[in-house]
């Protein structure tokens, strides 16, 4: 079954690799290992690439003494959010935004400090804080986030309400600007998004389930305790992001 680790991340690093935002140019090959549904040595080595998320997997790997930065509980962690992340120290998160991705080099000194400083309010190693707080994308495309583009970046969640073929009606909360300019979910409107029929994973997904997505790409079928733990952290880093 193509359901480890490495095919979890795999299916949240797609979206924007199909776009060339994040990652090696291997998107057929990505495609080709999910349709497959096989995961190996290969497909690991083409994760890897990933500069942003695979730091991210290391140091959470690391700061929990987990061998393997594609262990499913590390992935869920960085990608949706579990108990993990709690064990990563405020100065292994500076580490990781200093040695593993150089932040320092890519910001100015008064943003870097503005960033860094929000980890003696509890910031966590979530992917929603890297988008929410390090506002210079630091993918293949090294422009300034948009709205659009974080609400597109993130992982977001929605109910299926109703299915068409390769067309899944889904109700989520939008990221917004509230009336004080602050990031806040807004209320719940309905967006329609593509599977891939032959995608056996998201193929037997039904009205009422809640699915994860990421740039309009359905990830997975969420348990309500994953779907409690990826509102919580993403909740946590819109804060951060408002001081």
């Amino acid at each position: 079954m193509f359901v480890d680790g490495i095919a979890k991340c795999t299916r949240y690093a797609f979206g924007p690799n199909r776009l060339h935002l994040c990652g090696p140019d291997a998107n057929s090959e990505l495609y080709a290992y999910m349709s497959a549904r096989h995961s190996d040595k290969g497909l690991s080595n083409l994760l890897v690439q990933f500069k942003t998320m695979y730091p991210y997997l290391k140091k959470i790997a690391e700061a929990n003494r987990i061998k393997d930065p594609f262990d499913e509980r590390v992935v869920e962690a960085y990608w949706v959010g579990n108990n993990l992340l709690e064990n990563v120290g405020k100065k292994q998160f500076y580490s990781h935004l200093v040695d593993g991705l150089k932040i320092n080099k890519l910001l100015t000194i008064k943003e870097f400090r503005r960033a860094s400083e929000k980890l003696n309010f509890g910031a966590r190693m979530h992917h929603s804080f890297h988008v929410f707080n390090i506002w210079k994308r630091t993918g293949n495309d090294s422009s300034l986030h948009t709205l659009q583009s974080m609400d597109k970046c993130r992982i977001s969640w929605g109910e299926i309400i109703t299915i068409d073929g390769p067309l899944i009606t889904v109700r989520t909360k939008p990221l917004i600007f509230d009336g004080n300019n602050k990031l806040i979910l807004g209320n719940e409107i309905d967006i329609k998004i593509a599977r891939k029929l032959n995608d056996d994973y998201i193929a037997e997904i039904k009205p009422g389930e809640i699915i994860s997505m990421h740039w309009d790409t359905p990830c997975e079928i969420l348990t309500g305790r994953q779907r409690e733990y990826l509102e919580k952290y993403t909740v946590l880093s819109l804060g951060l992001a408002n001081r």
